[in-house]
């Protein structure tokens, strides 16, 4: 029986969010028949891994250290296989701007964006409205703003005592239209989910909150452009050299016809209100299934 340790929690602004996705993935893994134990990440993780003598780590982190290739070179380090993408794959796609030229080369369509300090960008518009100003190392949506074409200047949060999000971030135009996203597993993307929420946009609490979101799988869009949006996120996962599961996610302007990739997200949520246990049930595939087929394809170097 291979003895899983499943590492979550952390110290990253997405604590608990990964807090849920670890506590989700230890008690599937458990049901499955693992030999399963769980970790609440802190700076000394090695120790505590070393603690547990695993035969496989089941990576539930997110955000920074846990989602950027960090903690992925300290297994690579204790030669422990883990599951999702390697050190580079993840370093690539959790910084924003350097996945999207990766896009860009890959033939995808990607939204216009200049590299901002966040002086700069609270000083004046960098790019003309409406767009969006993204931390380029952040995922859950956190520090995400939108400057409306109607805002006289750059929008104060900027400013603010409590920014938390760093001073290198991104102006990026606003693609207007519907959200869709994509997960794919191994080499096979599993369904197009539409994400729909009454909030401002798909922010943190639209993302993880009862009731924030409402996601339509399959997505009510064309079976062009269905296909367009599964291969999109096949070619995205290959072009960074994903490994495991990912998702991306995308803005279909209707008007233009246009399928724009935003991101790939290498340690997707696995909450539950999170989009890839969603796809992989609309396949035929249960959460403790999702789980294993995880646990089986951990490896070294990936």
């Amino acid at each position: 029986m291979k003895r899983v340790a499943v590492v979550y929690g952390g110290w990253s602004s997405e604590r608990e969010v990964s807090l849920s996705s670890g506590q989700q993935m230890l008690r599937a893994a458990k049901a499955a028949g693992y030999d399963a134990v769980g970790i609440d990440a802190n700076r000394d993780l090695a120790s505590q891994i070393a603690a547990e003598k695993p035969d496989v780590i089941l990576n539930g982190l997110h955000g920074p250290w846990g989602e950027d290739g960090c903690v992925q070179g300290l297994f690579e380090i204790l030669g422990i296989p883990y599951s999702h993408s390697g050190v580079t794959a993840s370093a690539i796609a959790m910084d924003k701007r350097k996945s999207k030229a990766i896009y860009s080369q890959a033939g995808l369509d990607i939204a216009e964006d200049v590299a901002v300090s966040r002086e700069e960008a609270a000083r004046a518009h960098p790019i003309k409205p409406p767009y969006v100003i993204k931390p380029v190392n952040e995922g859950s949506s956190f520090g995400v703003v939108f400057v409306r074409e109607d805002n006289n200047g750059p929008s104060q949060l900027l400013t603010s005592d409590d920014w938390a999000y760093g001073d290198n971030l991104m102006a990026e135009e606003y693609i207007p239209g519907r959200e869709l996203t994509v997960a794919v597993l191994g080499d096979r993307p599993l369904a197009v989910t539409e994400i729909t929420t009454l909030r401002e946009f798909y922010d943190f609490d639209a993302k993880y909150a009862a009731g924030g979101s409402r996601h339509v799988v399959p997505a009510d869009v064309s079976d062009a452009v269905t296909q367009a949006a599964l291969d999109a996120a096949l070619t995205a996962h290959q072009a960074l050299g994903c490994r495991g599961v990912s998702r991306s996610d995308f803005r279909f302007d209707e008007k233009k016809d246009r399928l724009v990739i935003l991101e790939t997200n290498t340690q997707p949520g696995m909450t539950p209100t999170s989009l890839v246990p969603e796809q992989a049930a609309f396949t035929g595939m249960t959460f403790e299934a999702l789980v294993s087929w995880m646990i089986e394809d951990a490896s070294c170097r990936r």
